[in-house]
């Protein structure tokens, strides 16, 4: 190559604990407002766009082709709340989405609540949620966020007069909860620095930010809180969550400036989430060893974990994942070998079935279910070849009736030409691990076969195997898409998160390693042609594997990667850290510093040949701060031997979920998949 990468200065810091000295040579590049800052990620991106230069017709035609296979003037199946039809409806040629109602009939009037493509026609950044119409359906609040930070300001509509209340909440988080009397906000606060939710307000409109309550503050650091409305809407619920500890308070919906109780004070470990129907709260809890939860009640008089009794018990091999309640049923998602089954039980306890789903391996879920008295329930259900469908299961009739099934536009696309599978690999320490595959029936497999490997395995997050018509473009061309369900999900139950974080974070990277030389091991595919992928934790789970085995494989994109795992668990002022100490460990003590200095990416770089990598940030990413993939891409540029790629592409607009808009984030996808078929010739 006739170009060259551009070179990081290095201003060497030293970062001193446990008589343990590291030097960083490229710390100072977490100096955002620093105009050499900024100059170095701009040269980046012209040297990556120099690269990939012989891809802009590839990466044009990609994003055309992925774009295409999209319904631009599509809608949302609409939902049923408080005598209101609710619809999301995207207009052709248009970005954003317009949020709408009608009263009561679908043939009624159309009534535009928000049109964010006004919002957003003037910025390079626009993202809309948390919309919450008040119990008397006279107004809209809604949470705005223009800088990709994940910070929001929450504005109020007038829907009788289509215009906006003085009332302006800023530096907070979307949602805001109604109480009873369609006057009295409760939202949560977000720490400026840390950006951890941290305190929860009462704001009654037509006053100003400064006059708000201050209801709730949680000053446990490991802790995040957040309000909501039961769905009953009889109470406001106050949540306070770690990735171990739980703890909800609660509050009459009608009675806004009383006093919130604490259904249950918080014990380490103890995790419950918490639903109302009628006289009770159903909770779903690890409590007494349930180590993959299970569902008690308790009565809203007294509802201290003493009073607790068993609706579904524990069971070793069952996940209880979700529960959706209603006036005479509830819907109950549980994994059981991965696979999410929904369950119906009927109060009356006269029925206890099972949805059947025929298939090896697919993505089921409960999606909107907010009318309570509803005798219909609905839910998500795609595989890897299936496009996604909406679904509408009839309790009384035993019938489905699928409301919408993704359209894939284009006239190409016809699901019997792929084809799926589930395969076992076996770890270092004799654990199965899974792992589901999607190929076009005409690919053949073997050694010279591209197959694109994809993990995650962090949080107890699970990948499910879903459809995704941009996927396509990779399966239309010859690639295999692989996804490696590693330990750090749960995919295989609660067990499986736990075998995969603090002190056993390494059977994540391990797995993803042994799935890869399963595949190679079975012929469908080599070292030559292989190819891994994830971002955020996912991006760690990369740089990790790139130490571990990168004679693996010939490329890797690590999108927004976390990276610097120790420094920024040692840095309680920047986000992921204090609330992360149950997930990484908290390096301040030895044995965790140890561990995690083990396998952090970043300290963990060294003379070898790396796979052609191309690494992705924002700039204003809110979770994995731009600059550790910044500091990792110049660092493995010092070590790296050998011709292959290294190469950062920074968004210099957008944060942690990339571009805002349908279509302007497939550009960044487009590029990911030309990288690829770059390194494959195709």
């Amino acid at each position: 190559m006739t170009h060259t990468p551009p070179d990081a200065s290095v201003k060497e810091k030293e970062l001193k604990i446990h008589n343990d000295l590291r030097i960083d040579p490229y710390y100072w590049l977490n100096e955002r407002e620093n105009p050499e800052v900024i100059n170095y990620l701009e040269k980046e991106n012209t040297y990556t766009k120099a690269i990939l230069k012989p891809t802009e017709k590839l990466q044009k035609n990609l994003f055309e082709e992925m774009k295409g296979r999209i319904k631009e003037d599509d809608s949302s199946v609409p939902y049923f709340l408080n005598e209101y039809w609710y619809i999301r409806r995207y207009e052709k040629g248009k970005d954003y989405p317009i949020y709408t109602r009608k009263h009561k009939t679908l043939d009624a009037e159309e009534e535009i609540l928000i049109d964010v493509n006004e919002l957003a026609k003037d910025l390079s950044y626009c993202q809309v949620s948390g919309l919450s119409v008040s119990p008397d359906n006279t107004k809209l609040a809604y949470g705005i966020d223009t800088l990709s930070r994940r910070i929001y300001t929450i504005k109020v509509k007038d829907l009788t007069t289509g215009k906006l209340l003085k009332d302006e909440i800023n530096g907070v988080s979307s949602y805001a909860a109604w109480a009873e009397d369609s006057n009295t906000l409760f939202y949560t606060s977000k720490d400026e620095k840390t950006l951890r939710t941290d305190r929860i307000f009462r704001h009654e409109l037509g006053k100003v930010q400064a006059e708000d309550v201050l209801i709730f503050e949680e000053k446990d650091e490991t802790f995040y809180t957040f309000v909501y409305p039961s769905k009953s809407r009889k109470y406001i619920m106050i949540g306070s969550t770690s990735t171990l500890t739980s703890e909800y308070q609660y509050l009459p919906s009608n009675t806004p400036l009383g006093t919130f109780k604490t259904i249950h004070k918080r014990e380490r470990g103890l995790e419950y989430s918490v639903a109302h129907f009628e006289n009770h709260f159903y909770i779903s809890t690890n409590a007494d060893n349930s180590t993959n939860f299970k569902l008690v009640k308790a009565p809203v008089s007294a509802p201290s974990k003493r009073n607790w009794v068993d609706v579904l018990s524990h069971r070793e091999d069952v996940l209880l994942e979700d529960v959706e309640l209603f006036r005479d049923f509830m819907v109950v998602a549980e994994r059981k070998n991965g696979l999410l089954q929904l369950r119906v039980v009927r109060w009356d306890k006269s029925e206890d079935y099972y949805l059947n789903f025929d298939s090896d391996t697919y993505t089921a879920s409960l999606s909107t279910n907010l009318d309570f008295d509803a005798h219909i329930f609905r839910y998500n259900f795609s595989s890897l070849t299936t496009p996604s469908s909406v679904i509408d299961y009839n309790t009384t009739t035993k019938t489905n009736e699928v409301k919408k099934e993704q359209e894939v536009l284009g006239g190409e696309f016809d699901k019997k030409n792929y084809t799926s599978e589930r395969l076992w690999a076996t770890a270092d320490d004799g654990t199965k691990v899974p792992i589901s595959l999607v190929r076009h029936i005409d690919t053949k497999l073997s050694s010279d076969t591209p197959l694109l490997q994809y993990g995650y395995g962090s949080y107890g997050n699970t990948i499910d195997p879903y459809f995704s018509s941009v996927r396509l473009s990779l399966l239309d061309r010859g690639f295999v898409f692989a996804i490696a369900h590693v330990r750090g999900g749960e995919y295989l139950g609660r067990p499986w998160y736990e075998n995969g974080r603090l002190l056993s974070k390494k059977n994540t990277f391990t797995d993803f390693v042994n799935c890869s030389e399963f595949l190679i091991e079975k012929g469908y595919t080599s070292p030559e042609h292989l190819y891994a992928m994830g971002g955020s934790a996912g991006g760690l789970l990369m740089g990790a594997v790139m130490n571990m085995a990168p004679e693996l494989y010939n490329g890797v994109v690590a999108a927004v990667p976390f990276v610097d795992v120790v420094t920024t668990m040692l840095d309680d002022s920047i986000p992921l850290t204090t609330g992360e100490y149950d997930e990484w460990g908290n390096p301040n003590d030895e044995t965790y510093y140890r561990y995690i200095k083990s396998y952090s990416p970043y300290d963990n770089v060294r003379e070898v040949s790396y796979p052609n990598t191309l690494i992705t940030t924002g700039l204003h990413d809110s979770q994995v701060q731009y600059w550790e993939p910044a500091k990792w891409t110049a660092k493995l540029r010092d070590f790296h031997q050998g011709d292959n790629l290294i190469l950062l592409h920074t968004n210099m607009d957008a944060g942690h979920g990339g571009a805002s808009g349908r279509f302007e984030s497939l550009k960044e996808i487009a590029m990911e998949y030309a990288f690829l078929l770059y390194l494959e010739n195709i």
